[in-house]
């Protein structure tokens, strides 16, 4: 048997892989990437040698030579936000089954962790980006299209004809669990809303106040608590401003479900009855909306469909970098449970 001396730091290359097989390089490169061109024979030496010796390709070699990798990237604002994870969930499905993978990632809903991805994007020479914009301003992904990698905007409307995106409509959403407060007979509301630079934020922001306007109601009637980010802790704090409040509000819509289920955490430490002296709206439909002490009522997202229509949308630029690109806006659906189910009405 061949002698076998493994290349620098330990690391096993091409060259002792054809060294243990008693191979030319070029017959294992023709092992690795055409298999059927080899006897069958030299590929079980090969093969056999591979395994012995634990060789892996570089695929920072290989995606040197072919220009761009086998990797999509997914930015997303917050991955501590379970949407995202389904978001996420329904984009790698679809994009493994084309062969290639996927990289997750975070901005944290910070514009300039959003900018230092894309630029690792960029370096990385990945083959495409699915993305959750964190800056309001769009300078972010300007300074991205100069590299030329083909990128899908997820959870946001492309303001560009020359991108895609697949988005639910929001100012929809909002009117939705407005409308639905409404018809429960409240008429003292708040919004508690994250940062206004996310566009999300702002329509669902939106469609509350259409909503109102179409009741014949001042937009005052929507009192406004507005967060610095959209989770659990955020709701807490928002909950004990609300709860500072003289008069309170009796119904609360919340710009995601986590700030709800902050906020709902909040009106059970301080014995505030949910529904009966607060009702709460939350958004998104996440898992845990369903499986809180109070069920949440919530504006439900297809999140997974987003994500996979997404990732198909991208796939197809990739296979045809002229095809007519497309805005696709998907309709949210009020899912009304515990947390609204009760006559308005504040403590006596």
């Amino acid at each position: 048997m061949a002698s076998h001396t493994a290349g620098p730091a330990g690391t096993v290359g091409i060259k002792d892989v054809a060294r243990a097989a008693g191979v030319s390089v070029g017959t294992v490169s023709n092992v690795i990437n055409r298999p059927d061109s080899v006897a069958e024979s030299t590929r079980a030496r090969v093969l056999s040698a591979i395994d012995r010796l634990g060789y892996v390709r570089s695929e920072s070699a290989r995606q040197l030579r072919a220009g761009s990798s086998r990797m999509i990237s997914l930015l997303v604002l917050d991955m501590g936000n379970p949407f995202f994870v389904d978001v996420a969930r329904g984009a790698e499905r679809t994009i493994r089954d084309a062969g290639l993978g996927v990289m997750v990632c975070n901005s944290g809903q910070d514009p300039a962790e959003e900018a230092t991805y894309l630029s690792l994007f960029a370096e990385q020479r990945v083959r495409g980006v699915l993305l959750t914009p964190a800056d309001a301003t769009g300078r972010n992904i300007d300074a991205f299209r100069r590299h030329h990698i083909p990128f899908v905007l997820v959870d946001r409307v492309a303001e560009d004809s020359a991108d895609c995106s697949v988005s639910v409509d929001d100012v929809v959403g909002g009117g939705l669990a407005i409308r639905h407060l409404l018809d429960s007979g409240h008429r003292d509301l708040a919004y508690v809303g994250g940062p206004a630079r996310i566009r999300q934020v702002q329509d669902r922001r939106d469609g509350a106040h259409r909503a109102l306007a179409a009741a014949g109601l001042s937009p005052d009637t929507l009192r406004e608590i507005p967060t610095e980010r959209l989770d659990v802790a955020a709701g807490r704090d928002a909950g004990a401003r609300l709860l500072g409040l003289a008069d309170r509000p009796t119904a609360v819509f919340c710009a995601n479900d986590l700030l709800a289920l902050g906020l709902l955490q909040a009106m059970f430490a301080a014995g505030v009855r949910v529904p009966e002296e607060v009702a709460i709206v939350g958004y998104d439909d996440i898992e845990f909306a369903a499986a809180a002490a109070v069920p949440l009522t919530s504006v439900r997202q297809p999140a997974e469909r987003m994500g996979a229509m997404a990732a198909g949308l991208l796939l197809d630029e990739l296979r045809e970098p002229g095809h007519a690109h497309q805005s696709v806006v998907l309709q949210p659906e009020l899912v009304v449970r515990r947390s609204t189910l009760a006559p308005p009405g504040k403590a006596e």
